[in-house]
């Protein structure tokens, strides 16, 4: 995952003063001798065509820096001084105390120092700071808006390119593929072990693009989710996440509570919570739409396994509180965030399964499924805001 570096630099510089190339020198606390940055591409307007100076006035040593190989070759990732960021208006203690107490933290936007790139050796490589001291030269060049917006568009890709080979995603062989018997032993741990990368991944991704405008995009893109980026899309030019009627009155036979989704209060949790029990709807009714002898790897099978994980961690996460099981609130939220994950998934997979369908019926039950899925997503982030 990325090196977070910014706690321990004394000093530094970067120099985009040569179109295409960047530059720099970075001091840590506990090595003598500097990081020596060059790069392929430029910085974001504010910075390219000048060279920033810049301090920490509280530097503190950090574990594993002193391993950073001093040669960091590759390419920039995002790199600018204007980034907006919310910073907490108290100190630590009172942000520990106002959380506690689930009362409101007082925040102000500040710009952040951003520096991105992706090293040869190292992998991903970030400081971000908001207490720097800064000198920005005169810019020798000038970036248009396009220029801009393409070297955005290659950061993006960059950091598509390092997150595939965090995940490092296996494809099933053909047997598997063919196979409808279950896992053995091994093969769980494989998957696990998968999952577990692709979890923190998905952290790292949300904690880069969560301010974003264009946050479920980008992330979607940058995860691979290639599935889930045409439903947005779809989503999207549908109208602000409203479905076609037939794809929301699709199932006649189906009595969901249009109280499902309302706000839940503190205290006032059913033994079965009512998101998680419309996870547990959603996953059987997926198993009755698709194909039963679906083999591992394929759309239909992630699309069911995938939604049978969200109901399994809602019901252990969200369940039972009326009886006095009350997980910590942080323990909530992983789960929470892995939930999302998954449903990234069984959305990309079901879009799959809706380019690659014919008849019109089954097209219905799977957008109708697509559609629940959005909502229970929304449902997921709104209760990740509220539990934060």
């Amino acid at each position: 995952m990325a090196w977070k570096i910014d706690e321990a630099v004394t000093r530094g510089e970067i120099d985009n003063r040569i179109e295409g190339r960047t530059i720099g020198r970075i001091w840590l606390c506990g090595r003598a001798e500097p990081l020596v940055l060059n790069l392929v591409g430029d910085c974001w307007r504010d910075l390219a065509g000048t060279r920033l100076r810049f301090e920490n006035p509280e530097p503190c040593a950090l574990p594993d820096c002193d391993i950073l190989d001093a040669d960091q070759a590759g390419i920039v990732g995002d790199m600018t001084a204007s980034l907006k960021n919310k910073v907490a208006t108290v100190d630590e203690e009172e942000v520990h105390r106002l959380y506690e107490s689930k009362e409101e933290i007082p925040f102000e936007w500040r710009n952040t120092l951003y520096l991105e790139w992706f090293s040869e050796i190292n992998g991903r490589v970030l400081i971000e700071a908001t207490s720097y001291q800064m000198e920005i030269s005169a810019h020798e060049w000038e970036m248009d808006e396009d220029a801009e917006e393409a070297q955005k568009l290659a950061n993006l890709n960059a950091m598509r390119d390092f997150m595939a080979q965090v995940i490092r995603r296996r494809e099933p062989s053909s047997e598997e593929m063919e196979s409808a018997d279950e896992l053995d032993e091994f093969a769980w741990e494989e998957r696990l072990k998968e999952s577990d990368r692709l979890s923190d991944a998905y952290q790292e991704v949300l904690e880069k693009y969560m301010e974003d405008g264009a946050s479920e995009q980008k992330e979607a893109f940058v995860m691979g989710w290639d599935g889930l980026l045409d439903a947005l899309a779809e989503r999207d030019e549908a109208g602000a996440g409203n479905f076609s009627e037939e794809e929301i009155a699709f199932d006649p036979d189906e009595d969901e509570d249009e109280d499902d989704f309302a706000e839940i209060e503190d205290g006032e949790f059913d033994d079965d919570h009512p998101l998680q029990i419309k996870a547990q709807e959603l996953a059987m009714r997926a198993m009755d739409v698709v194909q039963r002898d679906a083999g591992q790897g394929t759309p239909g099978y992630l699309l069911v396994s995938n939604l049978l994980q969200v109901s399994g961690k809602l019901a252990g996460a969200l369940n039972g509180r009326n009886s006095g099981y009350e997980p910590e609130t942080g323990y909530v939220l992983a789960v929470l965030k892995r939930c999302l994950s998954w449903l990234n998934e069984a959305v990309g997979a079901c879009q799959e399964l809706m380019s690659a369908e014919e008849d019109p019926d089954q097209l219905a039950a799977l957008a109708h499924l697509r559609c629940s899925a959005f909502e229970i997503r929304d449902c997921i982030t709104e209760l990740r805001r509220e539990l934060k």
